[in-house]
């Protein structure tokens, strides 16, 4: 076979460079159109979808060059072709005229079915790129009920609509493929990706694990509470909780190894703290902007009531982390930066987090806030000589939250469908009554269903897209048995984080895995010990009053959260077996069945579990006294 007319490594790079641009334009429009928002959401929304998509088929080809370098260019031809069809579908989209009504009687001419249909097959083949198979097989899972709907039985049957009804309703509506989940991820989530990435290329991300190896490196286990307090940080505003693995795990992980944890536990400890920065304030990844959304809550208002949880959360797991380091008699580390030296050299990138948590608690728009975090970035960096970006950097950081961003807004487009169908069809509530009947109409019930619903469909969808599927089936069933409509949804938005540390598939554990060299399985496995919280808390939430807001009074606020930090202490002692000294099985037992009495609603018990897990280590903590005296 002769060789190819352009060499597959010639073409990639040629590529590679033309995606760097439309990268780092596509950052440009979006800054642009948050400031002035000058274009309609008719408008705005196809222009963003198509410039991902256009640059979705770049970055990620059909075949790789890696695997068939002789395929190679031929796959790339045939990525150009999905990407003209791209150009084509979003410029017929774009040119729709939405004031002339005579489509809703008429029906859509032929070259608009052609387009819409299209664009919804190539997002479809985009998810399965980006976010995988899941996720797309989802979207069409939708969109062949809301075609075949009347063919099922009468409990899920549904109104039937033809192809064209389809397209119209997901294409050229803001419903479907441009509705809520799309106009978010266009929106703000695009904002605060490239924030985020312009704190990593200036090296906010380096100075946030020293400040946290300068607080707590020299404790017990002092790389694994590091790596918890750095994800913490770190966490919340990547965005993933896998590359959140990656970035602190690289340096975390090997630490702790050399400390004395066990790979498996290294993995398990990184992957819980780094899933937790999706819950810490003030980003919260992509899926609070949605939450805002869905329940017209102003993020500020979220954030506040966000705070309290996500503390305990990562109480909970520094608990695991110092009993584990207590049980294998680990020191703290011997040489460590002083915290006042750390803060000396990097106190500046603190002005773009406090300005943006200040604006937003301020119930500033968040878009707007987004573009002045950007901007505090570049100026805090141009503060000192050491972090001064250059024009390189500048552009590095504008082309990395771009490539950051596809797979959100890709995700959110195929969401769109799901919520569009749901709308469309009425199957949500439908839904709703077969949770109620499954459940008896028990609370207890329907968490544990919503939770097992948020594993499963966490194995395939990331944690937005999984959050939104969830968020629009299940939040009803929680109203209608008395759960505020903002508890209800940040009880679905903690369980869908529990994904990425509940085997069988646990991804930031298996990160986490890859980089210790451990079992996977028994990474995840640690992974879920550690990151117990995700399941104590929405609990808490929901019988407790853990979310201060409505008619929550401060008076049982404080007392919710009393009573979460001794379940925390009694779930935390009773697997591990070990709180000031080791534990015999029989207070194990008594720890383990007080904790699950506080987790239930009724008074008596909930007070009864809590004077015993008090008792219990009051005793414990005075035998350890009589211990050290003899």
């Amino acid at each position: 076979m002769s060789a190819p007319l352009i060499s597959g490594r010639y073409l990639s790079d040629q590529l590679v460079q033309v995606a760097s641009l439309i990268a780092i334009s596509l950052s440009v429009f979006q800054l642009w159109q948050g400031a002035t928002a000058d274009l309609p959401a008719t408008s705005f929304r196809p222009i963003h979808l198509t410039w991902v998509l256009v640059l979705v088929f770049l970055v990620y080809p059909s075949i790789k060059h890696e695997t068939s370098p002789r395929l190679y260019p031929i796959g790339r031809l045939i990525d150009l072709g999905l990407i003209a069809a791209v150009i084509f579908s979003g410029w017929t989209i774009l040119t729709f005229d939405y004031d002339d009504m005579s489509f809703l009687f008429d029906g859509l001419n032929l070259q608009d079915r052609i387009a819409g249909g299209l664009l919804l097959l190539l997002l479809l083949e985009a998810t399965r790129r980006t976010v995988g198979i899941v996720m797309a097989g989802i979207a069409i899972f939708f969109l062949t009920y809301a075609m075949f709907g009347d063919l099922l039985p009468s409990v899920v049957a549904s109104k039937s609509f033809s192809l064209e009804e389809i397209i119209r309703f997901h294409i050229f509506s803001t419903n479907g493929v441009f509705g809520a989940p799309l106009a978010i991820a266009a929106g703000v989530v695009f904002i605060f990706v490239l924030f985020g990435a312009f704190l990593q290329v200036c090296g906010a991300g380096q100075f946030f694990i020293d400040c946290a190896f300068a607080i707590a490196g020299k404790y017990r286990g002092g790389p694994a509470k590091a790596s918890v307090i750095a994800s913490a940080a770190l966490g919340s505003i990547s965005g993933s909780a896998i590359a959140n693995t990656v970035t602190t795990g690289a340096l975390t992980i090997p630490m702790m190894k050399k400390l004395g944890y066990r790979p498996e536990e290294a993995a398990g400890i990184e992957a819980s703290a780094s899933t937790g920065g999706q819950i810490m304030p003030p980003v919260m990844g992509a899926g609070a902007f949605v939450m805002a959304q869905f329940t017209g809550i102003a993020y500020g208002d979220i954030l506040l009531v966000s705070i309290a949880p996500a503390i305990l959360y990562f109480a909970c797991t520094l608990l695991y982390v110092h009993l584990m380091a207590c049980k294998l008699n680990l020191k703290g580390m011997d040489r460590i930066e002083q915290f006042s030296t750390v803060m000396a050299k990097g106190w500046h990138f603190l002005i773009p987090l406090i300005l943006i948590t200040s604006l937003l608690v301020l119930s500033y728009s968040p878009v707007l806030v987004g573009i002045a975090g950007c901007a505090a970035v570049i100026f805090s960096a141009m503060c000192r000589k050491s972090t001064r970006i250059t024009l390189s950097t500048f552009f590095s950081g504008m082309k990395q939250g771009a490539l950051q961003a596809l797979p959100i807004s890709v995700a959110c487009g195929s969401a769109g469908i799901v919520v569009g169908v749901v709308g469309q069809t009425g199957i949500g509530l439908q839904f709703t009554q077969f949770l109620m009947v499954l459940s008896s109409g028990y609370l207890w019930s329907v968490l544990a269903l919503i939770a097992f619903a948020a594993v499963i469909l966490g194995m395939g969808l990331p944690v937005t897209a999984a959050y939104i599927v969830l968020s629009i089936m299940a939040v009803p069933s929680l109203t209608e048995l008395g759960v505020d409509l903002l508890t209800a949804h940040m009880i679905v938005f903690w369980l869908s984080q529990t994904s990425n540390v509940t085997p069988p598939i646990a991804l930031a554990a298996f990160a986490g895995a890859a980089i210790a060299k451990a079992s996977p399985m028994k990474s995840a496995i640690q992974a879920f010990k550690l990151s117990q919280g995700f399941f104590i808390i929405p609990a808490m939430m929901a019988f407790s009053g853990l979310i201060f807001y409505g008619e929550v009074s401060l008076t049982s606020y404080f007392y919710a959260i009393f009573i979460t930090i001794i379940l925390i202490l009694g779930f935390a002692a009773s697997i591990e077996g070990f709180f000031f000294h080791p534990l015999p099985v029989w207070q194990r037992l008594l720890l383990l069945s007080a904790s699950l009495s506080i987790l239930l609603s009724q008074d008596t018990l909930r007070l009864i579990g809590i004077i015993m897990v008090g008792i219990i280590l009051i005793y414990d903590f005075f035998n350890k006294k009589k211990t050290q005296s003899k």
